[in-house]
């Protein structure tokens, strides 16, 4: 596609609704439920009050609009409770977890602290049996709580403890306790006791996307469920960046950072980098701060200038676009060496009309597969602009993948005949 094109398909606007929203809003669009938020954001600093509320009651409605409840239940807490989002947006299996042990634990600013016998009951003394994860924090047991629920317990390296870990664990389960979205991993509680620290979250059964691109788990992914994960973690980063009382900053989406359900519904997991992002009413533009993040996926003007923005994750987006359409890992050492950078390869086979060939080749290759192909890399070349200013929000990401599952399901549910002239469609109203 050309350069013209790349520059209008960053200028577009979508007027689409999908299936997957809810009868009850049927009638509002990605556009117009951002828009309504974004309106309310952008008033004077002496209605900043007001404004906080309203953001926070139509988030519910962002929430509602953009995601489906889950098909089936994925832990012993009623699927009633499971599949309800309250009219604020805020899922009732936080509430149903405090209430069950509101007799037994202290509860502090919203969350629960776990006792050290609690975290040994749940996971039978830490027993390698329920280790489900291994990272750079430390260890992660599938554990069982007294009501029954099933919960992911992270337990920190003891090694590796020092007064800057105990910082960042602190900043985290702050960051935590203020998010809540149906696209994020739920935050329950945690333990800060001596050398022990733990966080307790939500207990995703079906591994991460890096699993699944691998081969490791399940049925090969095909390109509509891709381009679903692809909206759920725009999503969840939009809420971050836009929804919550202050913006916060993820720094680390990367694949091995993204959980799916049963249903290949995606939740954004692992808070220990992130940052509150700069506070625009004061004027300041970004936070400067030590970088922090995953090679491959790491914003190259923060790691220049150490000025992170919102637009250093819309940059890690990108490149898990590639990454899901590729199937390869952002930095791939075993292969030739013009195609280690996967993101760097890909573009090249863009530039050059051979997007094609990038396709991850476990996906099926016909006219449909390829034209979305073009876009979603149309898209993601975008998003790892060099430049932040160049890059589009990730509001705009969000828009943008809407509009592509549209016109996949209008190109599947059409003869191959006539790919050609949607296509010529969607080009000419890309640049109005």
């Amino acid at each position: 596609m050309s350069n013209r094109s790349i520059r209008s398909l960053h200028g577009r606007q979508h007027r689409s609704s999908d299936a997957r929203m809810t009868p009850e809003t049927l009638s509002r669009t990605p556009n117009s439920v951002y828009s309504a938020i974004s309106t309310s954001r952008r008033s004077s600093s002496s209605r900043q009050s007001a404004v906080k509320v309203a953001a926070k009651s139509l988030a519910g409605v962002f929430i509602a609009c953009f995601t489906p409840p889950e098909n089936e239940a994925t832990s012993s807490v009623s699927s009633d409770a499971q599949r309800r989002v309250n009219k604020n947006g805020c899922d009732p299996t936080r509430s149903v977890l405090v209430k069950s042990y509101n007799s037994t634990l202290e509860r502090e600013t919203g969350s629960i602290r776990f006792t050290l016998e609690q975290m040994y009951k749940a996971t039978d003394n830490f027993s390698p049996a329920r280790k489900i994860g291994q990272g750079g924090f430390g260890t992660v047991f599938k554990g069982t709580l007294d009501n029954g629920m099933l919960v992911a317990v992270k337990r920190a390296k003891k090694s590796v403890y020092d007064m800057n870990l105990g910082v960042e664990f602190q900043s985290e389960v702050q960051i935590l306790e203020k998010v809540e979205h149906l696209n994020l991993v739920r935050f329950y509680g945690y333990l800060e006791e001596e050398d022990e620290r733990i966080l307790v979250v939500e207990y995703v059964p079906n591994g991460t996307l890096r699993e699944h691109l691998d081969g490791i788990r399940g049925d090969i992914l095909d390109l509509p469920a891709r381009v679903d994960i692809a909206i759920d973690v725009a999503h969840a980063i939009t809420y971050l960046h836009m929804y919550t009382d202050h913006p916060i900053i993820h720094r680390d989406i990367k694949s091995s950072n993204i959980l799916l359900t049963e249903n290949h519904r995606a939740k954004v997991a692992d808070f220990g980098f992130a940052r509150l992002a700069a506070d625009t009413d004061s004027g300041a533009t970004h936070v400067s701060t030590q970088v922090k993040g995953t090679a491959g996926y790491l914003d190259p003007e923060y790691l220049k200038t150490y000025q992170l923005t919102e637009k250093s994750d819309v940059y890690s987006f990108g490149i898990l676009l590639v990454e899901l359409v590729t199937g390869r890992r952002p930095i791939d050492t075993k292969r030739d060496p013009r195609e280690r950078l996967t993101a760097k390869w890909a573009m090249r086979k863009f530039k050059n009309g051979d997007a094609g060939s990038a396709m991850d080749p476990r996906l099926e290759r016909n006219a449909t597969n390829s034209l979305i192909l073009e876009k979603i890399l149309e898209l993601a070349f975008i998003c790892i602009a060099p430049q932040r200013q160049s890059r589009p929000s990730m509001r705009r990401c969000a828009e943008i993948l809407w509009s592509i599952r549209k016109d996949y399901k209008e190109l599947s549910a059409s003869d191959i005949d006539s790919i050609s002239s949607l296509s010529e469609r969607h080009n000419s109203i890309t640049e109005e």
